[in-house]
């Protein structure tokens, strides 16, 4: 059941939900999110049935504003402090030290909760409308293409779920998150923010999960962040990250055999055969990451077997769009 974000009555309905143990659709900036209370692992339980999702995979806890933060947190370390006064509201998740007793089923069983205020006017007043943190993974079966629309939710969950409609998301491709954990912040998954403008409100580097390794030989079987795996993001059909030049190439060689094919590039290619769909990749990072999960879920639903996709470039602004790629082609 889809209802409108902007309808009070309806983000009184979908609180309520949240206050019973039940799920809920809500928007944010990033994508849509699959919601249940945070200090309820009952409720928290059917987000991880309803996904098919492993239960040690932690999932972010949304908040209000940073007031919350210390009903989560056991600590802040400045740097964490600095980078949520930058970006909250935004696209950024930050990894704190758990509070005991709190939130253990949406932390993944972990001694770390993920936090993230949203930017998204319908996100906001639903949450504060809660009275709790919602923890909420984006919502879709585990794996999967995230939903930027409330219809994609809808597609993915059926009628029996409340989903309030805050219209497309703006941003397109989920959080950046910064482990603030270990001392030093270490992006576990990169975003529309850019490594220079994170660095540049914490005010020190900000490392990798490479350097990571190399600064903290512990290990942890679970992951410490939701969106990490090698293979996620993944539409039905196979997606090959290619050149423009191999695409075209390829597209060359099958010639008017050319069937079952999708290709989404910045670059202009000549197609033979009326059986591949062709889409341009925009070439601005920004709005790319903002159609790219739609273009791919549409890119399935039109029945595509391959998917080929312009490898993009290499700067800084792309690299959230690059590694959500990477991991759909690694499906």
């Amino acid at each position: 059941m889809i209802l409108p974000g902007t309808d009070s009555q309806a983000i009184l309905e979908a609180a309520r939900c949240i206050q019973a143990g039940a799920l809920v659709g809500f928007p944010t900036e990033t994508v849509y999110g699959l919601g249940a209370d945070a200090s309820n692992d009952q409720a928290v339980a059917g987000i991880f049935a309803a996904k098919g999702r492993p239960a040690d995979h932690p999932l972010i806890v949304h908040v209000a504003d940073a007031s919350q933060v210390p009903d989560y947190a056991s600590s802040v370390p400045p740097f964490a402090t600095r980078l949520m006064q930058v970006f909250w509201p935004g696209p950024l998740t930050v990894i704190l030290p758990r509070r005991d007793g709190v939130a253990a089923a949406a932390a993944g069983g972990q001694n770390s909760i993920g936090l993230r205020c949203p930017a998204h006017p319908v996100a906001l007043t639903f949450l504060k409308a809660c009275h709790t943190g919602v923890a909420g993974p984006s919502a879709n079966r585990f794996g999967r293409v995230s939903p930027t629309t409330a219809q994609h939710v809808n597609q993915e969950f059926g009628d029996t779920l409340l989903v309030l409609d805050g219209g497309p998301c703006e941003v397109g491709i989920e959080s950046s998150i910064v482990d603030c954990t270990r001392g030093h912040p270490v992006l576990l998954r990169p975003g529309v923010l850019t490594r220079a403008q994170l660095e540049a409100a914490c005010g020190e580097p900000v490392l990798d999960t490479d350097e990571l390794q190399q600064a903290d030989t512990a290990s942890d079987s679970a992951p410490r962040a939701p969106g990490t795996l090698a293979a996620h993001y993944a539409p039905n059909a196979k997606v090959r990250l290619m050149n423009a030049d191999s695409i075209q190439t390829a597209l060359d060689l099958l010639g008017a055999d050319a069937a079952h094919i999708a290709v989404y590039a910045r670059a202009v290619v000549h197609i033979k055969s009326a059986q591949v769909l062709y889409r341009r990749m925009p070439d601005d990072a920004a709005a790319t990451a903002q159609q790219l999960f739609a273009v791919l879920r549409d890119f399935d639903a039109q029945g595509v077997k391959l998917i080929w996709v312009e490898t993009p470039p290499a700067a800084g602004e792309w690299e959230g769009v690059r590694d959500r790629l990477r991991r759909a082609a690694a499906s």
